[in-house]
């Protein structure tokens, strides 16, 4: 379906966590959200509006020591607007089209600015977002059938090669969308872990108090890159949750904090050594980015013997990034709305390629490929729910959900604009204490409204409430302080 994109429109909210969050080396207190909205034509159906969210959050799109928060987000504001500049006006195409067409011309300019391969991409990731919902919008059908009826256009590209004569056609008409997910609680290095602890606001801050209030079965631990540091907070975290919730899964993520392969491999000696795991070794899923992303392609990885899979999340800045780390040894990547919509359906598709390519191999399943949903920072609104129903349709059974966690509810939305997401989603929020919050019930996220016309919001934000796009570097915080993103 061709689709011509006329006007983009850029506005941030100021939003500030209720609890501090620390992983790896940096500590998040604040950070401005983005807002897309634009204006799509659409062969012969019309004119629609579409939008997107995402936190622009610094020191995890770029962590280079010399670069600000700043810094950072001012990348990322010269990410939107180079989009912007390039999709307003072109001659029209497909959703993916649009996409494939400036994907590598975007990627340079970011390069030529100096900015990291994930922060050049963080404009395309919104704005492709936008852009299909006003497409899904004007076509009247859902963001799951745009895709299952590949209305967005997939095709063999240039963009993947490895992906030629792969029938997008047929494999897109498998996928089935999830009606619920299991939310992964992630636990920071600065969470309360004992005790049934509640902040002033009412809402939960200790491990057990979390567990209590949601029911989670999935969590989400962060590491800070020194092993013996590392394996006694897990032995801490293990403890507590083997109390609360027995029967619990968990993944760990470094952060790229780690400085090399040995000491990755410090780590992994450890953790097959630390008793609460050994009793239930499935219960690590897998190993999250351990490694600094320019570490991330050392020959020497595919040696390691690590206890559970490692999963490619900074180090995939790029859309042929995990059809290089399957060759050092890495075997899951993220979804993550932030890094792109379509990467994360080109990756889908190749681990389907690749397990079926290795059926009948003996050891198949031992080096079987996946795909995770991680995203701690998404926020309550058109973030959440769009990177919800991208995890859905890819069929992911449970994903790092904990914008409710560190933002009560909306944050400093509006409160008109809140009840209306309420209303138009009864099955994904719950009203408490006056205020609209994400609803987990026994640790799952049910998602079936988000299966209407658009790309899964029937409520939209309240435009002119938010601030001028140029404004979104006064809202990180004071320079003495750090953030990171999940």
């Amino acid at each position: 379906m061709p689709v011509r994109v006329t006007a983009v429109e850029c506005g941030v909210r100021p939003m500030s966590l209720r609890l501090p969050f620390k992983f790896g080396a940096v500590v998040l207190t604040r950070c401005p959200q983005l807002f897309v909205r634009v204006q799509v034509d659409c062969a012969g159906r019309g004119s629609a509006t579409g939008w997107a969210a995402e936190m622009m959050v610094p020191r995890w799109f770029d962590k280079r020591a010399d670069r600000s928060q700043a810094d950072n987000v001012r990348d990322l504001q010269l990410a939107i607007e180079a989009a912007a500049a390039a999709y307003t006006g072109d001659a029209p195409a497909s959703a993916f089209g649009l996409f494939a067409r400036h994907y590598d011309a975007l990627k340079a300019s970011g390069a030529r600015r100096g900015s990291t391969a994930l922060s050049s991409a963080f404009g395309q990731s919104v704005l492709d977002r936008a852009v299909l919902d006003g497409m899904c919008r004007a076509a009247g059908v859902s963001f799951y059938r745009a895709f299952q009826h590949n209305l967005v256009g997939l095709t063999d590209t240039p963009v993947a090669d490895d992906l030629q004569g792969w029938d997008w056609n047929a494999w897109l008409a498998t996928l089935t969308a999830q009606p619920a997910i299991d939310a992964r609680h992630t636990i920071g290095m600065l969470d309360d872990l004992e005790g049934d602890v509640q902040h002033a606001d009412g809402l939960p801050q200790s491990l057990p108090a979390v567990v209590q209030r949601y029911g989670h079965r999935y969590f989400k631990i962060k590491l800070g890159g020194r092993p013996a540091d590392d394996l006694q907070r897990l032995d801490d975290v293990l403890r507590v949750l083997d109390a609360v919730q027995p029967e619990h899964r968990f993944s760990l993520d470094g952060n790229e904090q780690y400085a090399d392969v040995a000491a990755l491999g410090e780590l992994c000696e450890g953790l097959r050594r630390l008793p609460r795991l050994a009793v239930r070794p499935d219960a690590l899923l897998y190993i999250e980015q351990p490694l600094a992303r320019d570490a991330s392609f050392d020959a020497a990885l595919v040696t390691l013997d690590t206890p559970a899979p490692l999963l490619l999340d900074e180090a995939d800045g790029t859309l042929d990034a995990f059809a290089l780390g399957r060759l050092y040894g890495w075997r899951g990547v993220s979804s993550k709305g932030c890094k792109g919509l379509y990467k994360a359906v080109i990756n889908r598709a190749r681990c389907d390629l690749w397990n079926r390519d290795a059926r009948g191999d003996r050891d198949a399943s031992k080096h079987r490929f996946f795909m995770s949903a991680e995203d701690l920072t998404c926020q309550a609104g058109l973030a959440v729910q769009q990177d919800l129903a991208l995890a859905a349709l890819l069929g992911l059974r449970h994903g790092e959900r904990n914008g409710h966690h560190y933002v009560d509810g909306f944050g400093g939305a509006p409160e008109a604009e809140q009840q209306r997401f309420a209303a138009a989603h009864p099955d994904l929020y719950e009203t408490s204490d006056g205020h609209a919050r994400l609803a987990i019930q026994q640790g799952r996220i049910a998602l079936g409204s988000l299966a209407g016309p658009g790309f899964a919001h029937s409520a939209d934000p309240d435009f002119d409430s938010l601030e001028a796009l140029s404004r979104a570097t006064d809202f990180v915080a004071h320079p003495t302080s750090h953030g990171d993103h999940t």
